[in-house]
């Protein structure tokens, strides 16, 4: 949410923000992963598990720089837990040191941090499951580490001053990364963090998804979202929004979809035309997405390049109507689709449930209560959708055929991303654990 800050802490920030937005960008310090730049190659097909390995569900604790490992499917067991941040003394006296970058580490906390820092965004485990590849962003970086010894592989620090949303490759061997304050994606190489390429979009890149081919990024950039100008006669205010496709191998701009014109065609000149959580059907002829603001999504034709329809989900009435309270501008944020495509699940994150819509007629089914759901993914049998409950620090499952909560497991403090990946077979955690 929007938060005060108290008078002098207000006037310190505002200070170190003005000299930020004046000052030229900082360099990143020359490393391995910054300085070189591969050739892009070709996608190879999606590759299998390495045998020894065990499925997971990894869960990142947003606030507390940790990630849980659970069982994938089933009762969501706890496995082991993961110290994200192992290098956070080195990273914080980094951000002391440089008037810039304190500005920006102290605006992500006070804005969409909520008033805490953010240590871990996103994550994804390398093909041979031998570690996670992890972006934070108060700490503008992604790193990969080692999930046996809990030490750093690699680190990548991103332009700008932000990471966000990533997304892997279908054969596991490229990340892409989102840098939010640059208006830019990195793509890296998973093993070694080289950067194989990058790409511009709109402000404020947000979710990054691969096609399942492995030959196209499609990217959501959202604008600003922690200002306080949320009432739509201020919506011009919000920057530029539209949808990044490039080419995976080149990174070349293939089209940019405007969901402003699209909207207004269709009728809903009302709603904003900040894309957030996607589903892709599995045969990529449809999009569903949501936007800013809005208790529900809309069905885009990937092909005809028109939104065909829209879903509007309940509100729950003890949920304020003031947009300034609302999470970075989501009222809703996370959907995701079963594996046959039939059903999709949608987190009501401001509005405190998630429910299973049916795709072809779009009626949901029950209500389930959870809080402030962030994220929602789907198990590792295809059978159930698992949300984040952000406000109770816990992932919850859904069943997709019956709309009913099958399994709860409390997690680390404030949940956000939910991602399948492997560990080890014979994996309990992090030797270097220490939080």
């Amino acid at each position: 949410m929007k938060t005060a800050l108290p008078s002098a802490l207000a006037v310190i920030a505002a200070s170190l923000v003005t000299a930020a937005a004046l000052a030229p960008p900082a360099a990143a310090r020359p490393t391995a992963a910054t300085q070189a730049t591969s050739t892009p190659e070709t996608p190879a097909a999606p590759a299998a598990p390495e045998a020894g390995l065990r499925e997971v569900l990894l869960v990142g604790n947003n606030w507390e720089g940790t990630a849980d490992v659970l069982e994938s499917s089933g009762s969501l067991a706890k496995i082991g837990r993961i110290n994200v941040v192992p290098d956070k003394d080195e990273r914080m006296l980094e951000i002391y040191l440089n008037p810039v970058k304190l500005a920006y580490f102290l605006g992500i906390r006070i804005s969409v941090g909520e008033g805490h820092d953010q240590l871990v965004d996103d994550m994804y485990s390398t093909p041979d499951g031998s570690a996670v590849v992890v972006s934070r962003p108060s700490f503008a970086d992604v790193v990969s580490i080692d999930v046996t010894s809990g030490r750093i592989n690699w680190r990548f620090p991103v332009s700008g001053f932000r990471s966000d949303h990533m997304a892997v490759s279908p054969d596991g061997r490229r990340v892409a990364v989102s840098a939010s304050t640059s208006n830019t994606v990195h793509v890296l190489d998973i093993e070694t963090g080289r950067r194989t390429g990058s790409f511009k979009t709109g402000d404020k890149p947000h979710e990054n998804v691969f096609t399942a081919d492995g030959k196209q990024i499609w990217n959501s950039a959202i604008g600003e979202v922690n200002t306080a100008l949320d009432d739509p006669f201020f919506d011009w205010t919000k920057g530029d929004r539209k949808i990044t496709v490039v080419d995976a191998n080149t990174y070349r701009t293939l089209k940019v979809v405007d969901m402003r014109q699209r909207l207004d065609t269709f009728g809903r000149e009302d709603l904003s035309d900040a894309v957030r959580p996607v589903a892709f059907t599995p045969d990529e002829s449809k999009l569903y997405f949501q936007v800013s603001f809005f208790n529900g999504f809309l069905e885009y034709d990937v092909a005809g390049d028109r939104i065909l329809r829209e879903k509007t989900l309940p509100k729950n009435p003890a949920t304020s109507e003031d947009r300034t309270t609302w999470v970075n501008d989501s009222r809703h944020h996370g959907i995701s689709m079963s594996p046959e495509g039939d059903k999709l699940c949608v987190a009501g994150t401001m509005d405190d449930y998630a429910t299973i819509v049916d795709r072809e007629s779009l009626r949901e089914g029950p209500l389930v209560s959870v809080s402030k759901p962030y994220w929602a993914t789907v198990s590792g049998d295809g059978r159930s959708c698992v949300v984040s409950e952000s406000g109770a620090d816990a992932v919850t499952a859904i069943d997709f055929a019956t709309g009913r909560e099958v399994a709860s497991v409390a997690v680390g403090d404030h949940p956000q991303r939910v991602r399948l990946g492997h560990v080890p077979a014979r994996w309990t955690g992090s030797s270097a654990f220490t939080g």
